[in-house]
């Protein structure tokens, strides 16, 4: 059983502005009825430019219901500007708080207020943000995953989940979520974090070649061969390992994705920070 606030079982059991706006301005259509979460946003505005109805239709839980019929809440008397800097964290406070399971249902509210206003300006929204997928389950992109981690700081995969739903099927794209994250983090850390790290060791050809055999045979392989691929080495130029992508992730459209935001980070971890890695294709 969820563990809902006061605010969200009013908002689920006595929704506001639930239908759809007669002759909309703005109209946002998000989520998916195979994936479980599907949202409709129609809003009109006043003669000073001002939201001055807005209704929803969704098809969820009582989380994307009580987090749609939020939304309407917060966006009527705003003007476009004010509304489009609404964020799924806004639409969670005024709940009170949503499950950390359920976050994703505040994440649909803010893609379809983002869809309903493009819709207005005669912008092209396309179904997904640009990017490479990563969860084919729930069709999340790569740069889904970056921008709800960025903007909601999250920490773990678990998180990610909760926020995009990326990883709550199949789960084979843990290893790729995790890469993203993991690089995200090194990217966002603190001047005087990176002042704190020690210096990179420095190492022989000889350790430096069995680190890198050692790494690809117990952190990179068994998580490619989980997904039915494989990676061989090819050559070592200094700090540059070349290797050649087998199997499934020869031909995955996330191979890039894979190679620098998870075998060569990996690489960087338990070899040397100055490592990079390149394709082969051999």
């Amino acid at each position: 059983m969820w563990d809902y606030t006061e605010k969200v079982k009013s908002y689920f059991e006595n929704p506001q502005n639930i239908g759809e706006v007669e002759n909309p301005d703005g109209v946002g259509e998000v989520g998916s009825l195979a994936c479980g979460d599907a949202l409709k946003l129609t809003f009109k505005l006043d003669e000073d430019k001002r939201i001055k109805e807005a209704k929803f239709q969704t098809f969820g839980c009582a989380s994307a219901i009580a987090s749609s019929s939020a939304l309407t809440e917060l966006i009527k008397g705003k003007t476009l500007e004010e509304a489009a800097k609404v964020t799924n964290k806004d639409i969670a406070d005024f709940l009170g708080g949503l499950p950390k399971e359920k976050m994703h249902c505040s994440v649909l509210g803010e893609q379809a207020l983002t869809a309903a206003i493009a819709n207005y300006r005669g912008q092209i929204i396309p179904k997904m943000e640009e990017g490479e997928i990563v969860c084919e389950c729930f069709g999340v992109t790569d740069k889904e995953i970056e921008r709800v981690i960025r903007q909601n700081s999250l920490k773990t995969r678990e998180e990610i989940t909760n926020y995009t739903k990326a990883g709550g099927g199949c789960e084979s794209c843990h290893d790729k979520i995790e890469a993203i994250l993991s690089r995200i983090l090194k990217e966002e850390k603190k001047p005087e974090d990176i002042k704190a790290e020690p210096s990179p060791r420095r190492l022989t050809n000889v350790q430096k070649m069995k680190l890198i055999e050692e790494t690809l045979e117990r952190e990179i392989k068994p998580a490619l061969k989980a997904d039915g691929g494989d990676i061989e080495l090819i050559d070592i130029e200094g700090n540059k390992v070349l290797v050649a992508l087998r199997g499934a992730c020869s031909s995955c459209r996330a191979a890039e994705v894979t190679l620098k935001d998870y075998v060569e980070i990996k690489f960087k971890e338990f070899v040397s920070p100055e490592i990079t890695v390149e394709e082969v294709k051999i």
